[in-house]
């Protein structure tokens, strides 16, 4: 009966647990949150020429505009550990980095092209999923009050 009780437990904890989300820092976010702040979420693999390219501007523009935006990281491939932070420093990522794919929060099957970016309103909706690198200026046209 203590199993079973301790089961019931342990899954009731575990259903709450998908509204937060572990950082490669350490921090966990919660998209609750989050409300009132957008959130702009990259999909990056260190095999992906065209993530190289686009993280110096996903790195501007998330200092540029801290204060409305919260940017994170997911790795494509899914790896942790130090090979997780081998990849973030040999790309130099400067934004943290999900250590769990929040996408099912949306219901959207994992994408077969990279880079892919979300742009989550300040409510807490999906509003954009784009494919492609993105730059500075494409994301300030999709971000009210964004540079």
């Amino acid at each position: 009966m203590k199993f079973k009780a301790l089961l019931f437990i342990a899954t009731l904890i575990g259903c709450e647990s998908h509204e937060s989300y572990a950082l490669r820092s350490g921090n966990v976010v919660n998209f609750d949150d989050l409300q009132g702040r957008w959130v702009l979420i990259n999909y990056w693999a260190v095999w992906c020429a065209p993530c190289r390219k686009e993280i110096p501007d996903l790195n501007k523009y998330a200092r540029n505009n801290s204060d409305n935006v919260a940017v994170y990281g997911v790795n494509y491939d899914g790896v942790q550990g130090n090979v997780l932070d081998e990849q973030v420093t040999s790309l130099n990522i400067q934004f943290d980095t999900f250590l769990n794919d929040p996408r099912f929060r949306w219901d959207l099957e994992k994408s077969d092209i990279l880079p892919e970016t979300l742009i989550v309103n300040e409510n807490g909706e999906l509003r954009y999923r784009l494919v492609g690198p993105q730059t500075i200026e494409d994301l300030s046209e999709l971000i009210p009050g964004t540079f």
